[in-house]
């Protein structure tokens, strides 16, 4: 029997379910997501009030891309318009019903997987109950995770820093994870409210500089309005290594087909723009910069899932 190769994904939302979603297909890898446990906005913002539970906003596509199948996949992630559950979806309902049943987080998740039938595992990055907070450059502070997804501020404005109040340890799982994996890939995804707090969980910055497995960091394709507007992909490097070290990516995968302008056009009306980059940014660096045509070929300005996968597999 073929040895398995340990993959883990770090991350959180529409990224990692694009990484995992490619991945799972693949035969003879056992993939793990470390997912931010900072979302507090929509139906996960009223489940999280319950004490003991977990916010599911970033469990849930993780899971539900590691599904078995599409119509499983689009159960899970059904959501109500009426009704007493208007707001809320399958998959966050399952979350919190597990739960309340098992009391352990982590253990309600495992029985989530086992029954579900996922190809992977889903590990929060923190059993902590913290706040995600924001400072902008003009010396304001941002309070919440969905105030930093969806803000109220001048989205022009970079944020500075960000951590957890009050803070937060490593989930044991997630360590050990990442101390077994042989590739670790870090996003796509919103940089300051989906893939930096799994870097203020205490002792996940230090796992994976320790960690023998090759560190892969994929660059998004567009700015976001309010978290990294105006950011090229040294920028989204730069914040990457703040908060996990320098001298610690092996590999930076950047897209290298920029996309039509009618596709984005709806974006700048967000305040969104294609992330550039250019040769000689990463010139004195120690990784590796892969170029890869990873852009899907119709509708959102997302990486494709297969050719993503096919990507990361080469560097494995």
């Amino acid at each position: 029997m073929n040895k398995k190769s340990s993959i883990v994904v770090i991350g959180g939302g529409t990224g990692t379910f694009t990484v995992l979603s490619g991945l799972k297909e693949r035969k003879n890898i056992h993939l793990s997501a470390i997912v931010s446990m900072a979302d507090d906005g929509g139906s996960t913002g009223i489940l999280r009030k319950e004490p003991g539970i977990l916010p599911p906003g970033a469990i849930r596509p993780a899971l539900a891309a590691l599904l078995r199948s599409k119509e499983r996949m689009a159960a899970f992630n059904f959501r109500f318009t009426d009704g007493i559950f208007k707001g809320h979806n399958v998959g966050n309902l399952l979350i919190y019903l597990f739960a309340r049943i098992y009391g352990d987080p982590q253990k309600a998740i495992d029985e989530m997987e086992r029954i579900l039938q996922v190809k992977g595992e889903v590990i929060p990055s923190t059993f902590g109950d913290a706040k995600l907070y924001a400072k902008l450059e003009n010396d304001g502070v941002i309070a919440g995770e969905t105030n930093i997804d969806v803000p109220q501020h001048d989205g022009r404005l970079r944020i500075e820093d960000v951590w957890l109040d009050p803070p937060c340890t490593a989930n044991p799982k997630a360590i050990y994870a990442i101390k077994k994996a042989e590739l670790i890939i870090i996003g796509p995804g919103d940089l300051f409210s989906s893939i930096v707090p799994n870097f203020l969980a205490n002792g996940i910055p230090q796992a994976i500089r320790e960690s023998r497995a090759k560190k892969i960091y994929v660059c998004n394709l567009m700015t976001k309005f309010g978290e990294t507007h105006g950011f090229s992909a040294a920028d989204f490097v730069e914040i990457i290594e703040k908060y996990l070290g320098q001298d610690v990516l092996d590999l930076v995968i950047l897209n290298k087909k920029k996309p039509p302008k009618d596709r984005i056009t709806q974006y700048e009306k967000q305040g969104a723009q294609f992330v550039s980059w250019k040769k000689e940014d990463f010139r004195s660096r120690k990784f590796t910069v892969v170029e890869e045509n990873l852009l899907s070929k119709k509708g959102f300005i997302r990486h494709d899932p297969a050719a993503l996968a096919n990507a990361i597999l080469k560097l494995l």
